[in-house]
């Protein structure tokens, strides 16, 4: 017997002071039973850092051909891709062909820096990509957020974000990779 997903409740209060975008979101998560409370959490990340109409969590793991997230127009044409994790070249590739801009998020540092001195040169070719990198100890704050039910505040200005759910915070400041 297979198992099944796991689901998150969510809900997001998110004042984006770098895009002047200030909404709330009550999202479900449906955490696949090989995801780690911390891949689910760099997923919540790139929702808050990337929130706007239309975006949507897509079936990512359980599909070959989704990413993580998605944004699409009322044509069904993807205006923006986003992936977590260290997925291939020709994955990411692919992706650029298919949307308007792609962003990838890396995490899990060592991983992470082997991955990308293996693809840098390809992926700097890419101009719709956009990759960005979490440091471990951000990763430790955010994944320490993760219960079933969630009630977080989200802040981005100047490129960090700051989530908290009244008790704790993670400040995770993305690094950009050139």
């Amino acid at each position: 017997m297979a198992l099944k997903a796991t689901i998150y409740k969510a809900e997001l209060q998110i004042a984006d002071m770098d895009r002047n975008y200030y909404a709330d979101h009550t999202l479900t998560l449906a955490r696949h039973p090989s995801e780690t409370d911390e891949r689910m959490m760099v997923r919540l990340f790139a929702f808050v850092l990337y929130a706007c109409e239309g975006l949507t969590f897509a079936k990512g793991l359980c599909v070959d051909d989704e990413p993580d997230l998605w944004q699409k127009d009322l044509t069904g044409a993807i205006k923006l891709w986003i992936d977590v994790g260290l997925p291939d070249e020709k994955w990411l590739r692919k992706a650029c062909n298919r949307s308007d801009k792609v962003v990838l998020i890396n995490y899990s540092a060592r991983t992470s820096d082997i991955w990308w001195e293996q693809n840098k040169n390809a992926l700097s070719r890419m101009e719709k990509l956009t990759v960005l990198s979490i440091s471990p100890e951000d990763c430790d704050a955010l994944s320490a957020l993760a219960s079933r039910t969630m009630r977080l505040q989200c802040t981005v200005q100047d490129g960090q974000v700051w989530i908290t759910d009244g008790e704790k915070t993670a400040h995770i400041e993305p690094i950009r990779r050139d």
